[in-house]
C-alpha cells in the first residue's frame, strides 16, 4: 500500500493489526535462528509491536523500521522512555532503553543501520504489501542484511477473492519465489482453518491458514 494509507490508519487509530500480547509463534520459534542474545533484531515496519519487549527480554538490542511518527511516539512513550533522537541516513533514529527505531521509509534503510543484525522478525511486514511491493521488500533484504543473517517469517494464506487485503494472502510458492533466491526457505508451521478475527469475518474472510518459516542466508 502507498504510505499514506498506513499514515491515515495510524491517524485515525486504525491499528486493528497491533497486537498487545506477545506472538506465540515469535515465542515457540525464535530461538531456532540461533541468534546470539548481544546480536541485533531486526523488525520491519514494526508499528509499536510488543514483540519487540520480548525479543529486547532475550538480550537482543532491537532494531525496528517505522512509517509512522505516531507509532514511534507511542511505543516509547507507553514504556516512559525518553528517546535520543538524530540522524540515520535518510531516516531517522529514535533511540532509548536498548530499542531503535528508524523512523521513515523502509526502502530507504542502508546496510550500515543493520550491520549488527543477525535474526528478523517479520509478522506484519510482507503480508501488509501488495504483490509488486512484496517482490522490492525482499530485494531490499537480500541487499541490506548481513550475511549470517536469519529470518523468522510469518504469513497468511486464503483465497484472495474472499477478502481484499492488507493483510494479504502469500502463498508457499510466492514465498520461495521472492526469498530462495538469497536465502534457504524452512517450512516449520502450517496451521489450517485457524479462528478468524470478526473483522475479517466482515470483510468477507472464511478460511484461513497460518504459516511460519525460517530463512537462511
Amino acid at each position: 500500500m502507498h504510505s499514506g494509507f498506513w499514515l491515515d490508519k495510524w491517524q485515525r487509530h486504525e491499528i486493528g493489526f497491533h497486537q498487545a500480547q506477545t506472538n506465540a509463534d515469535l515465542q515457540s520459534y525464535w530461538p531456532r535462528l540461533g541468534c546470539p542474545p548481544s546480536a541485533a533484531a531486526l523488525v520491519p515496519l514494526c508499528g509499536k509491536s510488543a514483540d519487540m519487549d520480548w525479543l529486547h527480554a532475550q538480550g537482543h538490542p532491537v532494531v525496528g523500521v517505522e512509517l509512522s511518527a505516531i507509532a514511534v511516539q507511542e511505543f516509547f512513550a507507553e514504556r516512559q522512555l525518553l528517546p535520543r533522537r538524530y540522524a540515520a541516513g535518510k531516516l531517522e533514529c529514535w533511540e532509548a532503553g536498548g530499542f531503535q527505531i528508524l523512523l521513515g521509509d523502509f526502502f530507504d534503510l542502508d546496510e550500515a543501520a543493520v550491520a549488527t543484525v543477525a535474526g528478523v522478525y517479520d509478522r506484519a511486514a510482507l503480508i501488509a504489501l501488495p504483490p509488486p511491493l512484496r517482490v522490492r521488500y525482499a530485494q531490499q533484504l537480500r541487499r541490506i542484511l548481513p550475511g549470517r543473517c536469519a529470518m523468522l517469517l510469518l504469513t497468511l494464506e486464503y483465497r484472495q477473492e474472499q477478502m481484499a487485503g492488507p493483510p494479504f494472502s502469500v502463498p508457499d510458492a510466492e514465498v520461495r519465489e521472492l526469498h530462495a533466491p538469497g536465502f534457504s526457505v524452512t517450512a516449520l508451521a502450517a496451521r489450517e482453518n485457524c479462528p478468524i478475527e470478526p473483522r475479517y469475518q466482515a470483510r468477507g474472510l472464511k478460511s484461513l491458514r497460518e504459516c511460519v518459516y525460517l530463512l537462511r542466508r
